[in-house]
């Protein structure tokens, strides 16, 4: 007899912790395990503001798949770009841009998330997003660019436009990125002394009213307390109107002469879940309080794609998309996985709120611990011992460490790698958010790979 296919889409928090899990927990030859990913590694997605600012290298969080993963599960590099869930086929496309069916018993999706966008002009050509390695590369590389430029011209106005940056959104990824990347151009005179340090300007601009609302209106205030204090001006109820090459204007009327626009203002679910043709809350894939996707036989899904019922605030409310739910769904997921395998009963995810960090970059952060508001070092403490701590392999714990303790002794470094200066690359070239099937190509794949085997 067959043994079942296990197939996990994506390697992010949640399809990472459903793999370690299944392998430390499956009898041997109890099922077979193959995990999707586009690239080798696992991202460590909130410390990313940290690789844009230079405090850390990328490979510090780009978590090896091969090192910590076991042999038991093959890795199939590549993506998903559609499901065909009658005929329980999985169409991935490899790195090389060839397509190959894939086959299961059980399918979990853990796709994730891309950054959400909205019809403003400008936009997807100009802005840049936080979501992804290439993406936080490429920005340091294009901030320190604009100094570089900026300290060559003798136009008043071309350094004007390059000194100035602009970060949209309030969350923890806007904030972060705008606090870290602040901390590496203020330290920037002595490396620049033509500059005039009053001329670097960054801006935080986000819709709502407040600067992350999670964190209660305390550690709100505190948080943008920091940021203005250090310089960065904090615009509330404000957005983007439209965006140009050299400058941005804003809702609010004022045109900023900027040629740096970052984009962070919230995520959207994957576009592999409109392939699904299942219900969505918010575009995110409706699944049960056991994870399973419902009506879809064998199908489940956790993680930023998957609008999973938040049982411990009830009232219809669903997760919110964040790494620390996203690890617990991947173990809980296995666990239910195991017990669909076992013929036994599924257990609903629920969860305890464990708190929140924000590290501002340096001895700045926010943190709320198991509800305990905290400020400065104590909260740095706190933010970078739980990023520290949740950090999979000892490789990659000792490449941070080594890394925070490199900067806080000799400083930044301003240095552009220049291997992505050719293009001005895109969200839509990041994220490669337009190379899905829809439903009807979908099944015309998969009938006529059927019939060429037939």
């Amino acid at each position: 007899m067959a043994r079942p296919r296990i197939l996990v889409v994506g390697a992010g928090f949640a399809g990472v912790e459903c793999v370690r899990r299944l392998e430390r927990s499956l009898k041997p030859g109890e099922a077979d395990i193959c995990l999707v990913a586009p690239f080798s590694y696992q991202l460590y997605l909130p410390l990313l503001p940290q690789v844009a600012s230079g405090v850390l290298t990328p490979q510090s969080v780009a978590v090896s798949l091969r090192r910590s993963q076991r042999h038991r599960t093959r890795i199939f590099p590549g993506g998903a770009i559609g499901v065909d869930h009658k005929a329980k086929v999985c169409v991935l496309r490899k790195i090389t841009g060839e397509t190959h069916n894939e086959p299961y018993d059980y399918l979990v999706l853990t796709p994730g998330s891309i950054t959400r966008t909205f019809d403003i002009p400008g936009l997807e050509e100009h802005a840049r997003g936080m979501k992804t390695l290439a993406e936080a590369a490429y920005i340091r590389d294009h901030v320190i660019s604009q100094l570089d430029l900026a300290d060559a011209s003798e136009s008043e106005a071309e350094r004007a436009s390059r000194l100035q940056f602009v970060v949209v959104g309030g969350g923890y990824a806007g904030t972060e990125t705008a606090a870290c990347l602040q901390r590496l151009t203020c330290n920037a005179a002595e490396r620049y002394p033509r500059l005039d340090p009053k001329l670097i300007k960054w801006h935080l601009i986000d819709i709502a009213p407040k600067l992350m609302p999670e964190l209660g209106d305390k550690l709100g205030r505190d948080a943008l307390e920091i940021l203005r204090g250090r310089g960065i001006e904090v615009s509330l109820g404000v957005s983007i109107a439209k965006a140009a090459p050299e400058e941005v204007t804003f809702t609010d009327g004022r045109v900023l002469p900027c040629r740096t626009l970052i984009w962070t203002a919230g995520v959207a679910a994957s576009p592999l879940v409109a392939t699904l043709d299942s219900e969505t809350v918010k575009g995110r894939l409706l699944v049960s309080p056991e994870l399973a996707v419902p009506g879809l036989d064998g199908v489940f899904a956790v993680g930023d794609a998957a609008a999973v019922p938040d049982l411990a605030a009830g009232d219809g409310a669903i997760c919110p998309p964040t790494a620390q739910h996203a690890m617990r769904q991947g173990k809980r997921m296995a666990d239910n996985l195991i017990a669909t395998l076992r013929r036994r009963p599924l257990r609903p995810y629920e969860h305890k709120d464990l708190g929140l960090v924000v590290d501002l970059g340096g001895r700045d952060a926010v943190s709320k611990p198991l509800g305990i508001p905290l400020r400065g070092m104590p909260a740095q403490a706190v933010a970078r011992g739980y990023h520290w701590s949740a950090l999979r392999t000892n490789v990659a714990k000792s490449r941070v460490l080594t890394n925070w303790m490199l900067n806080a002794a000799a400083g930044d470094d301003f240095v552009r790698t220049g291997f992505q200066a050719q293009k001005r690359a895109t969200l839509r070239d990041f994220e490669y958010t337009d190379s899905y099937l829809t439903a009807e190509q979908i099944r015309e794949h998969v009938e006529g790979e059927a019939a060429l085997r037939g």
